[in-house]
């Protein structure tokens, strides 16, 4: 194993130990929906979609909305580690643990890692009546770059 590897494993093994909820496995499903690498653990998948999302430090996922005719939405609490949410328009918005986001359904946002720490949120999937999300573009280096 190289240097960045041993690194890389040390810095999850680290962060882990700060969760009560697994890290879980790669995001491969959403891979091209990210900049960097994330990780999904389902924690529940009856009644209402209940997901810890673990991100590497840098990592972030692209713009995206989530839509519903009626409800629908998303609410992020934040786990372990530092990351970011950011609305259309608005600053971005710092996370730490404890934090919680009420993203409405039709709002264009996105959120990840800070570049020097580990992230893991909670994301909670609010029910709604015709629900999808919508992947968009991803968030520029450069604009990420001016957050740490």
């Amino acid at each position: 194993m190289n240097e960045v590897n041993d690194e890389k494993t040390l810095g999850k093994a680290a962060h882990a130990e700060k969760m009560v909820f697994p890290i879980g496995v790669p995001n491969d499903a959403f891979a091209q929906y990210f900049i960097g690498q994330s990780y999904l653990a389902p924690i529940s998948d009856s009644q209402v979609g209940v997901f810890n999302v673990t991100f590497e430090p840098g990592c972030r996922n692209n713009w995206h909305i989530h839509h519903a005719e009626k409800g629908g939405g998303q609410i992020l609490i934040c786990v372990a580690g530092r990351g970011y949410y950011q609305e259309w328009g608005k600053k971005a918005i710092e996370m730490k643990p404890g934090d919680c986001i009420n993203i409405p359904a039709g709002v264009k946002h996105w959120h990840g890692a800070a570049a020097d720490s580990w992230f893991s949120h909670l994301a909670i999937e609010v029910p709604g009546e015709n629900s999808s999300n919508e992947w968009l573009e991803a968030v520029d280096d450069e604009q990420y770059g001016k957050l740490s």
